[in-house]
């Protein structure tokens, strides 16, 4: 239950309430994603690797620059935290919040992944999404969601008083320092807010509180990216299988998830390149 107000309406409510709302951050002089070179480099794309991720577990994989990668349902519904990183450079790491805030609490086709302060650039667009026909349904809620941060076991321990280990970011953190070679203490910090595929979620009307419900995903849907830079992924096959009853438990039907990498003809890229990390001084009004 939200806490009730304490105090009444002031005399000059209708002036404060009401007011026009402006989009924050306006896109229209946003470099747009490049679709039509992306369409065309997909018509010939050849499978390079894969890599299963088993349930409650989670594996990472890596993307070259310019080739395209697919997070596919294989055996049944089931719900995927991701998380990428530049590959040379782990500090430059996917940031859900701006990402959030440039395209919405959901992505899909046309949308791209953001990279963390000072970098904050493009590290992947999302160029293909078998789930696109979702849209919004009658509760507000859609499909892969930039809203929710992951399940982890610090707030299932606040609100169940027991310690789970196969949380999403126990996984990502098990499969980063498996990655590194180094103990999770020293990788924790690195696992961040995760881009929750094929999850379907949206805010309570009432409360305006994070909800999830059965996800749509079915074994052949996928969602497919372009990666802009080098990229390291890691995701974890939530312990929520389809998110429509708990999470954070064994109590869930999970199924496995796989990554496939795509490798397109270059000719179909000659126009592109990566981009570059961003171009602020850095100087933050200190000279």
């Amino acid at each position: 239950m939200k806490y009730h107000p304490q105090n009444s309406e002031p005399l000059d409510v209708a002036e404060r309430l009401g007011k026009q709302q402006l989009v924050c951050y306006p896109v229209d002089s946003l470099p747009s994603a490049d679709m039509e070179c992306y369409q065309k480099a997909r018509e010939n794309l050849t499978l390079v690797d894969e890599t299963i991720i088993p349930p409650r577990q989670a594996k990472t994989f890596s993307v070259p620059a310019g080739h395209f990668f697919r997070i596919v349902s294989i055996e049944g519904p089931q719900v995927g935290d991701l998380n990428l990183w530049h590959k040379n450079n782990l500090n430059e790491r996917f940031y859900s919040g701006k990402t959030r805030a440039l395209h919405g609490t959901h992505v899909s086709t046309s949308d791209r992944l953001w990279s963390s302060f000072p970098y904050l650039r493009p590290m992947a667009t999302v160029t293909f999404d078998t789930l696109d026909w979702y849209g919004w349904d009658e509760d507000g809620g859609s499909v892969h969601d930039v809203i929710g941060t992951r399940c982890d076991p610090y707030i299932h321990m606040v609100l169940n008083n027991y310690n789970y280990h196969f949380c999403c970011h126990s996984n990502l953190c098990r499969a980063l320092a498996s990655y590194e070679k180094k103990s999770i203490d020293k990788i924790e910090h690195l696992i961040h807010d995760v881009l929750n595929v094929f999850m379907c979620t949206g805010f309570t009307k009432d409360t305006h509180q994070y909800f999830m419900k059965a996800s749509p995903v079915r074994p052949s849907d996928f969602i497919e990216f372009f990666a802009e830079i080098d990229l390291l992924g890691a995701l974890s096959a939530c312990p929520g299988g389809d998110c429509s009853s708990s999470h954070s438990s064994d109590a869930a039907v999970c199924y496995p998830l796989k990554v496939e990498i795509y490798k397109p003809h270059q000719e179909a890229l000659i126009d592109w390149s990566s981009p570059e990390v961003n171009s602020y001084s850095g100087e933050h009004g200190i000279k």
